[in-house]
């Protein structure tokens, strides 16, 4: 096993541990370890709420999910030699659940979570048709998830890390906050809002103290989503045996890792989409000095995706959507809204075998589905479509002329009045 250069305590919380890490962007968060080119080493990470979200029949703390405490970043890792310029080779060698806990009461010993936000605290991709708290439970057997809250599926997870990136320069950090206050106040009173200002209240800034970690919290950059240093970019196909290759901004690139996910769908559409989890992830780091002018890369991440591991589909079941309104407004080649179509026309397909809307939207976030873009030049109307692997229900889920098989939906998903 490499070694650990970033352990954690399950007994503790995030801010307790022995090395603390952040859960905001700022270039002046001191590295809590270094590490050498060529060194292979293991971090774990906790899941994205800190045990916030329970193993248990209620949805009322997905409701009440504390927003300003994410993610959970496990670094900054810096790596000796980087610098400004560069590009920082990782390799992810190998990640998984929380090692040798297959039990407890943090997502990642043997379980996971996946939840509907509700339209307050966050919404979704499709949070005017679904605006309310939702959750569904996945019990692990191995690579495989199974749930009570959404019976009649298995599948095997592509585990992956939903967060990681390098940390911003001063210069980059200051265009990232103008831009996000720029777009806040075209429309400032949202729900849910444009996007998330820095917010100092709840502020991991690893080991920050005093004045700096006043100065760095009024500024540091919420982690909710990508930017141009990788970031929170839920690709679920970076999994064990993938290449990436980031943009350093600051000396020493200052890496950081966390939010990992048993499995997810293209979108991550639920926002909390994933089966969220804690677990471990190990790294091999190296550097292409001069990396960014030498290959144009100056804000943004290339990925060699892991092609050797995570399971084979041969069927899938394909809908399709356009960017046509559900009041039937044409928009011009909205990617965005034919993805949110396609996903409503699996959705509606999937409660005629007797799931209801929720735990079918539930499934599209949490099983490991395809997105994809078909058509985007065809004026008015992009296509976009999602694929789902037939191989995951354990009854017939393909059209047939006796209609579909009506399946037992259990318990259902828990859900939380707002």
């Amino acid at each position: 096993m490499p070694e650990v250069v970033f352990p954690l305590d399950s007994s503790k919380k995030f801010t307790d541990q022995e090395k603390v890490g952040h859960n905001r962007w700022h270039y002046a968060i001191p590295p809590a370890v270094t590490v050498k080119p060529g060194d292979t080493f293991r971090v774990h990470c906790r899941e994205w709420f800190d045990g916030a979200i329970h193993n248990d029949d209620s949805a009322e703390d997905i409701l009440n999910a504390p927003l300003t405490t994410v993610h959970t970043l496990s670094g900054p890792i810096a790596v000796e030699g980087a610098k400004p310029g560069d590009l920082l080779i990782v390799d992810i060698v190998d990640v998984g659940p929380i090692p040798q806990e297959d039990s407890g009461p943090l997502a990642g010993q043997g379980w996971g979570y996946t939840g509907i936000f509700a339209k307050e605290n966050g919404g979704g991709f499709l949070t005017d048709q679904f605006p309310d708290a939702y959750k569904a439970i996945w019990d692990f057997t191995g690579h495989t998830a199974t749930s009570r809250h959404v019976p009649h599926v298995s599948f095997t997870g592509i585990i992956h890390p939903g967060l990681m990136g390098t940390a911003p320069s001063k210069d980059l950090l200051a265009r990232w906050n103008a831009r996000e206050a720029a777009l806040i106040a075209t429309d400032p009173d949202r729900v849910p809002p444009l996007a998330l200002p820095p917010e100092p209240n709840d502020a991991v800034l690893g080991s920050l103290t005093g004045d700096a970690f006043t100065a760095a919290a009024a500024e540091a950059a919420r982690t909710a989503p990508p930017r141009e240093n990788g970031g929170n970019q839920d690709i679920k196909n970076l999994t064990r045996g993938t290449r990436v290759f980031y943009p350093v901004f600051v000396d020493g690139a200052n890496l950081s890792v966390g939010d990992l996910h048993f499995s997810q769908g293209d979108g991550e559409i639920t926002f909390c989409g994933a089966i969220e989890m804690g677990g471990f992830i190990d790294l091999h780091v190296d550097i292409i000095s001069g990396g960014m002018q030498t290959y144009g890369v100056s804000e943004n991440a290339i990925f060699l995706p892991g092609g050797d591991v995570g399971p084979r589909y041969e069927q899938f079941l394909a809908f399709s959507g356009t960017s046509v309104t559900l009041d039937d407004e044409q928009r011009y080649l909205d990617s965005h809204l034919a993805y949110q179509r396609a996903c409503l026309h699996a959705i509606d397909y999937l409660t005629t075998f007797g799931y209801s809307p929720e735990q079918a939207y539930l499934l599209l976030g949490a099983a490991p589905i395809e997105g994809r873009l078909s058509g985007v030049v065809d004026i008015p109307n992009s296509c976009a479509t999602v694929y789902i692997p037939t191989s995951i229900f354990d009854f017939d889920v393909t059209p047939g002329k006796n209609g579909p098989t009506r399946i037992d939906p259990g318990q259902g998903a828990p859900h939380a009045s707002r």
